[in-house]
C-alpha cells in the first residue's frame, strides 16, 4: 500500500515536470510577458497543482516510512522523467545514461526489497 502510495506521488512529480517542460517550450526569451504568459498557462497551473498534491502525499507518506526509504525511493522520477522525455520530446537517452537508469531501477529495488 505505500510503495504504491510512493508511485503515485513519483507519476505526479513527473507529470508535474512534463506539464511545466510543456508550459516552457514555447518561450525564446524570457521577459516580463513571457513570464506572466507562463504563469497564466494551463500546463503551468496544471503542473503546479499536482506538485500541491504531490507534497500533500508526501507529507503522508513520511508518517509511514523512513525517510532513509522513502526518499531514495523517489528517486525512479529520474526514471520516469527520462523515459518520458524519450517518448512524449524525443530526447535521446545515450547508452551511458541507459547504464545510469539501470543502477538507479538497481537501486531502488534493493532498498524497496
Amino acid at each position: 500500500m505505500i510503495y504504491g502510495l510512493v508511485l503515485l506521488n513519483v507519476c505526479m512529480l513527473v507529470t508535474g515536470q512534463i506539464l511545466w517542460k510543456i508550459a516552457v517550450s514555447s518561450i525564446q526569451e524570457w521577459t516580463i510577458q513571457s513570464i506572466l504568459s507562463l504563469i497564466i498557462s494551463p500546463f503551468f497551473i496544471g503542473g503546479a497543482f499536482l506538485y500541491v498534491l504531490a507534497t500533500g502525499l508526501w507529507l503522508m507518506i513520511l508518517s509511514k516510512l523512513p525517510l532513509s526509504i522513502a526518499y531514495p525511493l523517489q528517486s525512479i522520477s529520474y526514471v520516469f522523467g527520462a523515459v518520458a522525455a524519450y517518448f512524449i520530446f524525443k530526447e535521446t537517452i545515450s547508452t551511458q545514461q541507459w547504464v545510469g537508469i539501470t543502477v538507479i531501477i538497481f537501486g531502488v529495488y534493493l532498498i524497496a526489497k
